[in-house]
Protein backbone atom coordinates (compact mmCIF):
# COMPACT_ATOMS: atom_id res chain seq x y z
CA UNK A 1 0.00 0.00 0.00
CA UNK A 2 2.96 2.20 0.54
CA UNK A 3 4.44 1.88 -2.73
CA UNK A 4 1.17 2.41 -4.47
CA UNK A 5 0.53 5.76 -2.32
CA UNK A 6 3.51 6.89 -3.20
CA UNK A 7 2.87 6.20 -6.86
CA UNK A 8 -0.37 8.18 -6.57
CA UNK A 9 1.90 11.21 -5.74
CA UNK A 10 4.36 11.24 -8.61
CA UNK A 11 1.43 10.78 -11.02
CA UNK A 12 -0.58 14.00 -9.35
CA UNK A 13 2.53 15.77 -8.57
CA UNK A 14 2.67 19.55 -10.45
CA UNK A 15 4.70 18.77 -13.98
CA UNK A 16 7.71 21.02 -13.90
CA UNK A 17 7.59 24.99 -15.20
CA UNK A 18 7.34 25.13 -18.85
CA UNK A 19 10.39 27.63 -19.88
CA UNK A 20 9.85 31.26 -20.82
CA UNK A 21 9.65 31.36 -24.50
CA UNK A 22 12.02 32.85 -26.47
CA UNK A 23 11.40 36.57 -26.90
CA UNK A 24 10.50 37.33 -31.04
CA UNK A 25 12.79 39.29 -33.17
CA UNK A 26 10.55 42.62 -33.08
CA UNK A 27 10.29 42.48 -29.21
CA UNK A 28 13.98 42.34 -29.02
CA UNK A 29 14.11 44.64 -31.94
CA UNK A 30 11.79 46.98 -30.52
CA UNK A 31 13.99 47.08 -27.13
CA UNK A 32 17.28 47.98 -28.87
CA UNK A 33 15.21 51.26 -30.81
CA UNK A 34 14.18 52.56 -27.20
CA UNK A 35 17.75 52.10 -25.65
CA UNK A 36 18.94 53.59 -28.74
CA UNK A 37 16.01 56.75 -28.07
CA UNK A 38 17.04 56.64 -24.52
CA UNK A 39 20.87 57.10 -25.50
CA UNK A 40 20.17 60.06 -28.23
CA UNK A 41 18.18 61.74 -25.44
CA UNK A 42 21.27 61.65 -22.92
CA UNK A 43 23.59 63.20 -25.75
CA UNK A 44 21.13 66.19 -26.21
CA UNK A 45 20.43 66.67 -22.98
CA UNK A 46 24.24 66.39 -21.92
CA UNK A 47 25.54 68.67 -24.88
CA UNK A 48 25.12 71.55 -26.04
CA UNK A 49 21.99 71.05 -27.70
CA UNK A 50 19.95 70.58 -24.53
CA UNK A 51 17.64 73.50 -25.59
CA UNK A 52 16.64 71.85 -28.48
CA UNK A 53 15.73 68.54 -26.61
CA UNK A 54 12.24 67.83 -28.19
CA UNK A 55 10.84 64.53 -29.56
CA UNK A 56 11.08 65.00 -33.05
CA UNK A 57 15.49 65.95 -32.64
CA UNK A 58 15.92 63.02 -30.41
CA UNK A 59 14.05 60.89 -33.12
CA UNK A 60 16.45 62.62 -35.69
CA UNK A 61 20.05 61.92 -33.92
CA UNK A 62 18.76 58.52 -33.30
CA UNK A 63 17.56 57.96 -36.66
CA UNK A 64 13.94 56.73 -36.61
CA UNK A 65 10.77 58.00 -37.28
CA UNK A 66 9.44 60.91 -35.39
CA UNK A 67 6.24 58.33 -35.22
CA UNK A 68 8.40 55.67 -33.83
CA UNK A 69 10.00 57.87 -31.00
CA UNK A 70 6.20 58.14 -29.68
CA UNK A 71 5.51 54.81 -30.07
CA UNK A 72 7.89 54.28 -27.43
CA UNK A 73 7.54 57.59 -25.55
CA UNK A 74 4.40 59.12 -25.21
CA UNK A 75 6.18 62.87 -24.96
CA UNK A 76 8.97 64.96 -23.97
CA UNK A 77 8.82 63.70 -20.60
CA UNK A 78 8.37 59.97 -20.78
CA UNK A 79 12.05 60.05 -22.90
CA UNK A 80 13.03 62.59 -20.05
CA UNK A 81 11.86 60.08 -17.27
CA UNK A 82 13.69 57.22 -19.32
CA UNK A 83 17.03 59.07 -18.90
CA UNK A 84 16.57 59.92 -14.76
CA UNK A 85 16.14 56.00 -14.57
CA UNK A 86 19.15 54.87 -17.44
CA UNK A 87 21.54 56.82 -14.83
CA UNK A 88 20.56 55.38 -11.88
CA UNK A 89 23.51 52.65 -12.04
CA UNK A 90 25.87 55.47 -12.73
CA UNK A 91 25.58 56.65 -9.20
CA UNK A 92 23.14 55.18 -7.17
CA UNK A 93 23.77 51.81 -7.08
CA UNK A 94 27.30 51.57 -6.82
CA UNK A 95 26.80 54.06 -4.14
CA UNK A 96 23.98 51.57 -2.04
CA UNK A 97 26.37 48.58 -2.88
CA UNK A 98 29.50 49.92 -1.54
CA UNK A 99 27.14 50.85 1.79
CA UNK A 100 25.43 47.47 2.14
CA UNK A 101 28.74 44.85 1.22
CA UNK A 102 29.91 43.37 4.89
CA UNK A 103 32.09 45.07 6.50
CA UNK A 104 32.08 47.67 9.24
CA UNK A 105 31.69 50.98 9.12
CA UNK A 106 34.66 52.19 9.28
CA UNK A 107 35.37 49.82 6.36
CA UNK A 108 31.88 50.61 4.04
CA UNK A 109 32.42 54.36 5.24
CA UNK A 110 35.89 54.39 3.03
CA UNK A 111 34.14 52.04 0.52
CA UNK A 112 31.87 55.49 -0.17
CA UNK A 113 34.42 57.84 0.24
CA UNK A 114 36.38 55.89 -2.77
CA UNK A 115 33.74 55.64 -4.82
CA UNK A 116 32.82 59.59 -4.06
CA UNK A 117 36.27 60.71 -4.48
CA UNK A 118 36.39 59.28 -8.28
CA UNK A 119 36.12 62.22 -11.01
CA UNK A 120 32.71 62.66 -12.12
CA UNK A 121 32.48 62.22 -16.22
CA UNK A 122 31.73 65.60 -18.11
CA UNK A 123 28.74 64.14 -19.37
CA UNK A 124 26.86 62.92 -16.46
CA UNK A 125 27.58 66.76 -14.28
CA UNK A 126 25.88 67.78 -17.49
CA UNK A 127 22.95 65.32 -17.36
CA UNK A 128 22.09 66.00 -13.65
CA UNK A 129 22.47 70.19 -14.40
CA UNK A 130 20.11 69.04 -17.66
CA UNK A 131 17.73 67.23 -15.31
CA UNK A 132 17.74 69.47 -12.58
CA UNK A 133 16.49 72.59 -14.78
CA UNK A 134 13.71 70.12 -16.33
CA UNK A 135 12.61 69.79 -12.60
CA UNK A 136 11.91 73.23 -12.44
CA UNK A 137 9.67 73.23 -14.88
CA UNK A 138 7.69 69.79 -15.04
CA UNK A 139 5.95 68.37 -11.88
CA UNK A 140 6.46 64.45 -13.39
CA UNK A 141 9.76 65.14 -13.70
CA UNK A 142 10.31 67.05 -10.37
CA UNK A 143 8.82 63.66 -8.60
CA UNK A 144 10.90 61.44 -10.19
CA UNK A 145 14.07 63.31 -9.60
CA UNK A 146 12.93 63.79 -6.31
CA UNK A 147 12.75 59.90 -5.29
CA UNK A 148 15.92 59.29 -6.71
CA UNK A 149 17.63 61.55 -4.68
CA UNK A 150 15.54 60.50 -1.54
CA UNK A 151 17.10 56.93 -2.69
CA UNK A 152 20.83 58.44 -2.98
CA UNK A 153 20.22 60.17 0.65
CA UNK A 154 19.28 57.12 1.79
CA UNK A 155 22.81 55.57 1.36
CA UNK A 156 24.34 58.19 3.95
CA UNK A 157 21.70 57.40 6.42
CA UNK A 158 22.18 53.51 6.47
CA UNK A 159 25.83 54.07 6.68
CA UNK A 160 25.93 55.92 10.04
CA UNK A 161 22.71 53.05 10.82
CA UNK A 162 25.66 50.71 10.70
CA UNK A 163 27.49 52.88 13.55
CA UNK A 164 24.62 53.23 15.04
CA UNK A 165 24.61 49.48 15.39
CA UNK A 166 27.80 49.17 16.44
CA UNK A 167 27.04 51.30 19.20
CA UNK A 168 24.27 49.72 20.46
CA UNK A 169 21.96 52.26 18.79
CA UNK A 170 23.11 55.44 20.90
CA UNK A 171 21.69 57.83 18.26
CA UNK A 172 19.57 58.96 15.36
CA UNK A 173 21.69 58.53 12.32
CA UNK A 174 19.38 60.07 9.81
CA UNK A 175 20.62 63.89 10.77
CA UNK A 176 24.58 62.42 10.07
CA UNK A 177 23.62 60.91 6.92
CA UNK A 178 21.41 63.82 5.49
CA UNK A 179 24.11 66.17 6.53
CA UNK A 180 26.91 64.08 4.12
CA UNK A 181 24.56 63.91 1.60
CA UNK A 182 24.13 67.85 1.99
CA UNK A 183 27.82 68.36 2.08
CA UNK A 184 28.34 66.03 -1.05
CA UNK A 185 26.15 67.81 -2.86
CA UNK A 186 27.33 71.29 -2.10
CA UNK A 187 30.72 70.33 -2.52
CA UNK A 188 29.80 69.06 -6.12
CA UNK A 189 28.25 71.91 -7.11
CA UNK A 190 31.94 73.85 -5.72
CA UNK A 191 34.58 71.46 -7.80
CA UNK A 192 32.33 72.25 -10.57
CA UNK A 193 33.55 75.93 -10.29
CA UNK A 194 36.58 75.75 -8.54
CA UNK A 195 39.17 72.88 -9.89
CA UNK A 196 41.57 73.27 -7.18
CA UNK A 197 39.02 72.61 -4.23
CA UNK A 198 39.39 68.94 -2.23
CA UNK A 199 36.05 67.66 -1.34
CA UNK A 200 37.46 64.57 -1.21
CA UNK A 201 39.62 65.55 2.13
CA UNK A 202 36.23 67.53 3.29
CA UNK A 203 34.17 64.71 3.01
CA UNK A 204 36.72 62.94 4.95
CA UNK A 205 37.14 64.98 7.97
CA UNK A 206 33.29 65.53 7.74
CA UNK A 207 32.62 61.94 8.04
CA UNK A 208 34.89 60.78 10.58
CA UNK A 209 34.51 63.57 12.51
CA UNK A 210 30.48 62.78 12.58
CA UNK A 211 31.73 59.51 13.64
CA UNK A 212 33.79 60.41 16.36
CA UNK A 213 30.96 62.52 17.96
CA UNK A 214 28.05 60.93 17.67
Amino acid sequence: MAASAKDSRNLTASPPPTPAAPRSRASVKGEQTRARLIAAARTLLAGEMSERFTTRNVAALCGVSHGMCHYHFKDRTDLVLAVVADIRPEWILPLEEAVAAPGTFAERAERVLALLGAPEGTDLAHLHSALHWHALNDDRVRESLAAEYRRWRACFVSLFQVLADERGGAFDPRPLGEAVAAAVDGLAAIESLDADADGGAVLRTLVHTLAAGA
